[in-house]
C-alpha cells in the first residue's frame, strides 16, 4: 500500500519535472525576446532623435526662406505701389535684371566675374596676411608677459583708431592697385584675430602647462604642442568675423579709388544714380561672404570633430 501510494507521487513528480526540464530553452528564448525590445528601443530612440534634428533643420531653413521671401515681396510691392520711392530704393526685379545684365554683357570695367575675382583676391590676400600676423603676435604677447607689457599700450591705441580712415592713406602710399586694398583688409583683420589669439594663449589650462614642464617640455614645445592647440578654437572663432572685415577693407579701398572690383561698381553706380547697381553689388558681396562662411564652418567642423556637441544643438 505505501508503495502504491508512493508511485503516484513519483509519477506526478516525474510528470512535473519533465516540463520543468524542457522549459529551459523556452526560458532562454523568452529572455532573448525580452532583451530584443530593449536593443530595438535604443535604436528607435536614435532614429527618433535623428528625425527630430532633421525636421528642426528643415524647419529652420524653411523659416529663413520664408523671411527672405517676405522681405523681397514687401519690398517689391511697396516700390510698385509707390509706398517707397522706386528711384531711390529700387526694387528686387530691377536688381535681378542688373545682375543678369552684368553677368551676360559685362560692366564698364570688364566682365562681372573679373570684378568679383579682383575683390576676392584682395580680400583673401589681406585676410591671410592679417590672420598670420594676428596669430603670431597674439600668441607671442600672450606667452611672453614682457612683450605684452611693452607693446600692449600701442596695440590698444591702434585698435582705438577708426581703421577705415586709413584707406585714403594707403591709397596715397600704394596707389590705385591692389596693394592699397590688401593693406586696408590686413588692418581690419589683424585686431580681432590678435585679441582672440592673445586671449586664447592666456586662457590655457595651467595644469596642462605644468604637466608638460614636469615631463621635460621646453618653452618651444609647450607653445607648439599645448598653447597653440588650446588657442585654436579661439582663433577659429575670430576667422568667421575677420573674413567679413577683409571684404569690407577691400570694398572700401576700391570705393575710394581703384581700376577694378566690386567697390568700383558701387562707386560708379552711385555716380550715375543707379540704385539697382548699388544693391546688385551688395547682393553679390553677400553671396560671396555667405559662401566663405559655409566653407569656414565646414573646415571648423572637420578640424574640431573631437569636440562634444553643444547641449542645445540636439534640441
Amino acid at each position: 500500500m505505501p508503495r502504491d501510494a508512493v508511485a503516484p507521487k513519483d509519477a506526478v513528480t516525474a510528470e512535473l519535472s519533465v516540463p520543468a526540464k524542457d522549459a529551459g530553452p523556452a526560458t532562454g528564448a523568452a529572455t532573448r525576446a525580452a532583451t530584443r525590445p530593449a536593443a530595438h528601443s535604443g535604436s528607435e530612440r536614435s532614429r527618433a532623435r535623428a528625425r527630430a534634428v532633421r525636421n528642426r533643420t528643415l524647419l529652420v531653413y524653411g523659416c529663413r526662406l520664408l523671411v527672405l521671401a517676405t522681405v523681397i515681396g514687401l519690398w517689391e510691392w511697396f516700390a510698385r505701389t509707390g509706398v517707397i520711392d522706386a528711384f531711390n530704393f529700387s526694387m528686387p526685379t530691377k536688381i535681378w535684371d542688373q545682375i543678369k545684365d552684368w553677368a551676360l554683357h559685362g560692366t564698364a570695367q570688364g566682365s562681372l566675374w573679373e570684378q568679383i575675382w579682383y575683390t576676392l583676391y584682395e580680400a583673401l590676400l589681406g585676410w591671410v596676411i592679417g590672420v598670420a600676423a594676428g596669430v603670431l603676435l597674439g600668441i607671442a604677447l600672450g606667452r611672453v608677459r614682457f612683450l605684452a607689457d611693452v607693446f600692449g599700450p600701442y596695440v590698444k591705441v591702434l585698435n582705438a583708431l577708426p581703421r577705415i580712415v586709413l584707406a585714403p592713406i594707403f591709397l596715397i602710399w600704394f596707389g590705385l592697385g591692389p596693394a592699397s586694398k590688401v593693406a586696408s583688409a590686413v588692418v581690419l583683420v589683424f585686431f580681432p584675430v590678435f585679441f582672440n589669439a592673445f586671449q586664447g594663449a592666456r586662457e590655457v589650462d595651467r595644469h596642462l602647462v605644468a604637466n608638460a614642464r614636469i615631463l621635460g617640455a621646453s618653452n618651444r614645445r609647450v607653445t607648439f604642442q599645448v598653447v597653440i592647440p588650446a588657442a585654436t578654437s579661439w582663433i577659429f572663432t575670430s576667422l568667421h568675423v575677420s573674413f567679413g572685415f577683409a571684404l569690407i577693407g577691400a570694398i572700401v579701398g576700391e570705393y575710394i579709388g581703384a581700376t577694378k572690383g566690386l567697390g568700383l561698381l558701387v562707386s560708379s553706380s552711385q555716380g550715375t544714380f543707379n540704385a539697382a547697381g548699388v544693391y546688385a553689388a551688395m547682393v553679390i558681396l553677400a553671396v560671396v561672404a555667405l559662401l566663405a562662411e559655409v566653407l569656414l564652418t565646414f573646415l571648423e567642423k572637420r578640424l574640431f570633430r573631437w569636440r562634444p556637441a553643444e547641449v542645445g544643438a540636439e534640441r
